[in-house]
């Protein structure tokens, strides 16, 4: 059975809010789309307190909840793996969000009202509320990106996106290997230069209230440099991905585009 969305959830560590995190995306699933075509991916990510004991407890409860365990790989690795089973599971559309609880469902309406009109759209934190080292690394990197690949994206790395999973089967296929540490900054700049309009929509951003934030500022500048080395190592690559991702077959959305234009 193909699916009509998907949501992909990587989860660590997240004990104190991952009940009512499932539990807020799977009734927006159940008021929005009621019939059985639906479902919530949370990828546990080797957490080391009780959030996986948590996320099979409320199985039951949650028909559409869908709980992967996996050794502990990183966000970026969760993600990935989460796309995957998406894309795996046929799913029309994948949502991307985080199990912190510093996103509002709300706001899940604002990209899905525009899915006939991009085949990747994201959402972009109007205001961020992250550690001072984080919004200066937010800053820098769309710079970066900006000089390095001649576009702009306002919030590359936000884990707010809806994508047409058919297009996410051919962006996996070109992602760099092995999975660089921020695929979801990589998914973005070939989803822009392939010419989709990311549309970079406002959202909300609420301060965190439970949990530890996984990477602490002095780890940050390290994964800074590792990503940012890792974005000019593939700017030597992009052409050849962009053109493969050109050369595919329009989706549905991408030719309604070309007739509207």
């Amino acid at each position: 059975m193909s699916l009509l969305l998907s949501i992909v959830m990587p989860a660590y560590n997240e004990e104190e809010c991952i009940e009512l995190v499932v539990r807020q995306w799977c009734d927006l699933l159940d008021r929005q789309f009621p019939t059985d075509n639906t479902r919530l991916i949370v990828i546990n990510d080797g957490s080391r307190d009780k959030t996986g004991a948590i996320l099979d407890s409320i199985k039951e409860r949650y028909p559409k909840l869908m709980v992967v365990h996996q050794p502990n790989g990183g966000h970026g690795n969760a993600v990935v793996n989460g796309y995957r089973q998406a894309v795996a599971l046929d799913s029309e559309y994948v949502f991307q969000t985080d199990s912190d609880d510093q996103f509002v469902t709300a706001d899940f309406e604002k990209l899905w009202a525009k899915r006939n009109q991009s085949d990747f759209i994201l959402g972009y934190r109007e205001v961020r509320h992250d550690a001072t080292a984080r919004l200066w690394i937010t800053r820098v990197l769309r710079g970066s990106i900006a000089l390095i690949y001649g576009t702009y994206i306002m919030d590359s790395n936000i884990p707010f996106r809806l994508i047409r999973g058919s297009f996410l089967r051919k962006l996996l296929a070109q992602l760099p290997t092995p999975t660089p540490f921020a695929p979801n900054i990589f998914l973005a700049v070939m989803a822009k230069k392939a010419g989709n309009e990311t549309f970079d929509i406002p959202i909300t951003h609420k301060e965190r209230e439970t949990g530890t934030v996984s990477i602490m500022n002095w780890k940050l500048l390290k994964v800074c440099m590792q990503s940012f080395a890792e974005l000019a190592q593939f700017r030597l690559e992009l052409g050849s991905k962009v053109k493969a991702l050109r050369s595919e077959p329009a989706t549905a959305s991408s030719a309604q585009r070309t007739v509207n234009n």
